[in-house]
């Protein structure tokens, strides 16, 4: 009762045709217009940087006002005038909670200007 089973060799297990499939490089390369001539990497740390993105002060910032659960202020571009904490923000927008537990998303576009609800501003803008 000897079990005589023989194991194929590699190159045979596969029964099937297999094609190696690539995109082709040369048709991209040519339909992209190269606007640099110099190394990609060469001069990575000298590019210039989007404006509002060139610190990290925004997210610390806010970050900071979220942790500690800060009272503020933000005034709108059209004046009006909102009072609560900040939640939560991204790129684009903040997510606000009002004293009176309303919460809205505002988006940062159209805010004039935030600040902490026990700082008085110093400005007459208000």
């Amino acid at each position: 009762m000897s079990d005589h089973t023989t194991i194929p060799p590699a190159d045979q297990s596969f029964n099937g045709n297999r094609k190696l499939v690539r995109p082709s490089l040369v048709g991209r390369m040519l339909r992209r217009p190269h606007t640099r001539q110099e190394e990609p990497l060469s001069n990575a740390a000298t590019q210039e940087q989007h404006p509002g993105e060139s610190s990290h002060a925004e997210a610390f910032y806010f970050q900071k006002q979220i942790q500690q659960k800060t009272d503020m202020v933000i005034i709108l571009d059209d004046g009006e005038r909102l009072e609560g904490q900040i939640e939560w923000y991204d790129r684009s927008a903040i997510k606000f909670c009002t004293t009176s537990r309303q919460r809205m998303l505002i988006y940062k576009s159209s805010v004039k200007y935030i600040y902490k609800a026990s700082e008085v501003p110093t400005s007459t803008l208000l």
